[in-house]
């Protein structure tokens, strides 16, 4: 599971953030500044390995998922800790400033 990159679908979301620490990009594969969030993520997947989950909803496909959570532009990044939202983000962020939203998740 290290660095792996979970794809959500609104079959698993709720099961994927119901538990522990999960960071889910709400993205589209037409989103240009999505597909660099994209390649951000992966490297943030490899640094947080098994501390956290980091997840990806496409919107296209889990319209409903995005809509229950307000997603009105993205890239939108939304932190979760055991299904409660702690911190939410709204376009491209830099690895460090993901990961230090995923240390502060894993601190409270």
């Amino acid at each position: 599971m290290a660095g792996k990159i979970i794809d959500l679908t609104e079959q698993n979301f709720e099961d994927t953030i119901s538990t522990g620490v999960t960071l889910v990009d709400f993205w589209a594969p037409w989103c240009s500044p999505c597909v660099m969030q994209g390649t951000i993520l992966e490297k943030v997947a490899e640094k947080v390995d098994e501390r956290a989950k980091i997840a990806k909803l496409n919107v296209d496909e889990g319209a409903q998922v995005a809509g229950k959570y307000g997603i009105r532009s993205i890239p939108t990044l939304i932190v979760f800790n055991d299904g409660e939202i702690v911190q939410q983000l709204v376009g491209v962020q830099s690895d460090a400033q993901l990961i230090s939203a995923i240390e502060q998740a894993l601190q409270a």
